[in-house]
């Protein structure tokens, strides 16, 4: 993994799935799974050393172990979170600052969030004439 980009994880793993040492200055981390209090799919190190996002704060803070168990051991505060995703797109908020930084974006699933993203793609499919709409 040192030398990739991007890292996207999407387990029910219990404990990270790589080792922090494994993680090169630069990378993008995309964290879908393990949205548990009590699990986690990140290394601990890696998110403290990251510029942390989330889709939203308030349930990343009631369900993402990956962001829980850190501040539980006592080794970051809420505050670490950088930043909710819609933050930095709207430009709100700045996200990488350095291209050595580790970006991590944390998501727990907000349904407003899905449907948004699914509106625009059907919209732009209807502009392309593209899909089929099926009854159910």
């Amino acid at each position: 993994m040192k030398c990739a980009d991007i890292v996207c994880t999407a387990t029910v793993s219990s404990t990270p799935v790589f080792a922090d040492a494994d993680i090169a200055s630069g990378v993008h981390i995309n964290a879908i799974g393990s949205y548990k209090p009590e699990v986690q799919e990140i290394p601990e190190e890696t998110v403290l050393r990251s510029v942390l996002i989330v889709d939203h704060r308030d349930s990343a803070l009631q369900e993402a172990g990956d962001i829980l168990i850190p501040i539980k051991n006592g080794a970051m505060q809420e505050t670490h979170i950088h930043a909710e995703l819609g933050e930095i797109v709207s430009g709100e908020v700045v996200g990488r600052t350095s291209e050595q930084d580790v970006t991590f974006f944390k998501s727990v699933g907000v349904a407003v969030q899905d449907l948004a993203a699914a509106s625009r793609v059907f919209e732009q499919a209807e502009k392309r004439d593209l899909g089929k709409i099926v009854g159910l």
